[in-house]
């Protein structure tokens, strides 16, 4: 069989065991192996290896009046070349990311000087590459923006997306959960197709698929970014995923009404105070095992 019929079968990993053997001999068979290693390393979903390799390899047999010693160095300046190929298609296309576990907060800055604040439990991706044209970033969790002047700026969630210019503003998107607050600017929330703009102090809060009216906000900033959660008229069990994240513990509610609303705080460095301050306006008793809280009604 031909070197170059035996090299395609390779490729298609479609050689039988005589045939396997008989590649195994070829002159050059560890550069072809090197080579597809190499490509292999930075594979994605939109780079195809094989087809990259069968064209340089088609390439060198074109080139019948090179002289055979040409081979080998051919093959590892192709090589050279595929792989930083794959390499900058891989590292410029890929997002960053940035996540917070329980009980961490984190801020960062954005290619623009635009800064994001993320509470605990809080997902975060965009591109650095396509930055300059689109501002964009995906959210899951809770975060404040504040949002440096220029293109438009889009914050896209499961539960909606927010669009803005340039202001400070809070998205939390949670389980059955969805609230934007504007602090200043301009904000405009799309959800089920339909836009909504907020001006400073203006809520858009979504609970387990219904619109709820707030009041208007008179802070300058959430209360989380100064360690601590505030609740006017939510239902419990928002309070009690909220005091999971920020004190990554586990909470077991018996003969509790979760949906019962409460109106107060608790803050995040203090677990004892914080677990008085979400209980005792419920009569409410708790009892601590490990890393498991038990509620249980007086």
């Amino acid at each position: 069989m031909k070197r170059e019929e035996l090299i395609s079968k390779w490729l298609d990993n479609n050689l039988n065991h005589q045939e396997l053997e008989a590649f195994k001999k070829l002159e050059d068979y560890d550069d072809l192996v090197t080579l597809d290693h190499g490509l292999q390393a930075f594979k994605n979903d939109e780079y195809n290896t094989s087809k990259e390799l069968k064209r340089v390899l088609s390439t060198i047999k074109n080139k019948k009046a090179a002289s055979k010693p040409w081979i080998k160095p051919l093959l590892r300046i192709a090589a050279i070349l595929a792989i930083c190929c794959a390499l900058y298609y891989y590292t410029t296309t890929l997002d960053t990311t940035i996540q917070t576990e329980f009980a961490q907060k984190t801020t960062i800055e954005l290619p623009d000087a635009s800064t994001v604040s993320l509470n605990a439990k809080t997902f975060l991706a965009y591109n650095k590459k396509s930055w300059k044209n689109e501002r964009t970033i995906e959210l899951n969790g809770e975060a404040f923006f504040k949002v440096a002047k220029g293109s438009t700026f889009n914050v896209k969630t499961k539960a909606g997306k927010v669009t803005v210019y340039g202001t400070q503003f809070n998205v939390k998107q949670r389980d059955h959960y969805f609230e934007v607050i504007c602090y200043e600017g301009v904000v405009g929330v799309t959800f089920n197709s339909t836009l909504s703009k907020l001006k400073a102090g203006d809520s858009f809060l979504i609970i387990d698929g219904k619109l709820i009216a707030k009041e208007k906000e008179e802070t300058l900033a959430p209360s989380w970014l100064q360690n601590e959660s505030q609740f006017k008229s939510m239902p419990y069990k928002e309070v009690l995923a909220e005091f999971e994240r920020q004190y990554n513990i586990v909470i077991i509610s018996e003969n509790i009404d979760k949906n019962q609303l409460f109106t107060g705080s608790f803050t995040h460095n203090n677990m004892d105070l914080a677990l008085k301050s979400m209980t005792l306006p419920l009569h409410i008793t708790y009892s601590k095992n490990n890393h498991t809280i038990i509620l249980k009604r007086d």
